[in-house]
């Protein structure tokens, strides 16, 4: 099973599709968790998603923007997709029946 902050990873990955990459996951997670996001602990859970089977990554062109550096790309592989969707439902499993649960 996934912890919490590699399903943050997942679905952020998932959302952003295409534009999946270090930057832009930190973006979202941020905006998700009212948190910021770490680059250490970003690049470790990619690294630790990777060796799962559950994303593939690779480095794109390298882009003006970024000083000439390429993007670290992120899929989801469909492995992936499962693990996120069995954390999902464990997650709302858990939850049924709190006050918080609507």
């Amino acid at each position: 099973m996934i912890g919490n902050y590699e399903y943050l990873v997942l679905s952020a990955a998932v959302r952003l599709g295409n534009a999946a990459y270090g930057a832009s996951v930190m973006k979202e997670i941020a905006e998700a968790t009212g948190s910021p996001c770490s680059v250490g602990a970003l690049y470790t859970t990619l690294d630790r998603l990777e060796d799962k089977g559950l994303i593939i990554t690779s480095m794109g062109d390298p882009t003006p923007v970024r000083g000439g550096r390429p993007k670290r790309l992120i899929r989801v592989t469909p492995k992936g997709r499962r693990e996120g969707a069995v954390f999902y439902q464990i997650v709302m499993r858990a939850s049924n029946g709190t006050l918080w649960a609507t």
